[in-house]
């Protein structure tokens, strides 16, 4: 890691309702919770690009709401991942597109990367690695990274075809269940990335409200076990970037801010507020229901 290397911690999202009372003053009007969270955090995670194509009118307004030195990861599109066009020129065109709706964010030097997150379907077969390079193609010249729910893309195989690619690997932390990623320490590319997305094992295939699979407060135990693979992501990257998604109830803001004082002196005791509630006990490991597959957009 060079000596401008860095480490962004922030959230997968920062317009959540519930977050009014634990992270935002209850009164704030929404258009000002950006620039709220750009006071206590200097990076941010997109999800909403995921759900909808992102206008260029809008990741404007997000670039001039953040300070100068602030970045900001966007999720890919799921015509991009889950639902690529069959079509290489259609999908070349999505691409570009979205491409397009960024170019504030480029142009202001406050692009961190774009993230690539394809369902638990989504295997490392033939047409699986075609995938992944027409992406890239698709997006040269862009900061990428890709991060598998399926623990059948763990190989050096894969590690080198993203390598090759020029492509990050996202760790991710999530429940220990069967066929979902490990908790890896990984760096493929300048841009390094972790997720944490919560241990909820008994919501995570099946639940009724797509929050309750986030409903997870991480412990401070929990957090430090991270703290040494943070560590080595960052060793090899330029920037690395540790978002937190478990966005229920504002424990992402929580979290991120633990992770970060747990990075900044590792031996520093928990920032957990007295009278926290408990992070929700794992459950026995279970298998994804079969209908599922490949519709697993978070």
């Amino acid at each position: 890691m060079g000596g401008d290397a860095v480490t962004y911690v922030g959230t997968a999202g920062f317009k959540y309702e519930d977050w009014r009372g634990p992270f935002y003053p209850e009164v704030l009007p929404d258009r000002d919770m950006l620039r709220h969270y750009a006071t206590r955090f200097g990076a941010v995670e997109l999800d909403f690009t995921y759900y909808q194509m992102p206008a260029w009118r809008t990741i404007q307004g997000i670039t001039q709401k953040t300070p100068a030195d602030f970045v900001v990861c966007v999720k890919a599109n799921r015509t991009m991942t889950h639902e690529p066009a069959a079509d290489p020129a259609e999908l070349s065109r999505t691409c570009q597109l979205f491409a397009g709706a960024l170019e504030p964010l480029t142009a202001a030097g406050k692009l961190g990367c774009i993230l690539l997150q394809f369902p638990w379907g989504f295997k490392p077969a033939p047409e699986g690695v075609e995938a992944i390079k027409r992406l890239r193609e698709a997006l040269s010249g862009l900061p990428a990274v890709v991060e598998f729910r399926n623990s059948d893309w763990i190989s050096d195989e894969t590690f080198a075809l993203l390598r090759e690619l020029a492509l990050g690997f996202c760790c991710v932390d999530e429940p220990r269940l069967r066929g979902l990623m490990p908790p890896l320490a990984v760096a493929t590319a300048d841009v390094g990335y972790v997720r944490f997305h919560g241990r909820n094992a008994a919501k995570w295939w099946r639940h009724d409200e797509a929050w309750e699979r986030y409903a997870y407060l991480y412990t401070d135990a929990e957090l430090r076990e991270w703290v040494p693979r943070v560590k080595k992501v960052a060793s090899a990257a330029t920037r690395t970037f540790v978002m937190f998604n478990n966005h229920h109830a504002g424990f992402a803001p929580r979290n991120a801010d633990m992770m970060r004082e747990l990075l900044a002196t590792p031996g520093a005791p928990s920032a957990t507020t007295p009278g926290a509630p408990p992070a929700t006990p794992a459950a026995p490991a279970n298998s994804p229901p079969a209908d599922l597959f490949g519709r697993d957009p978070a």
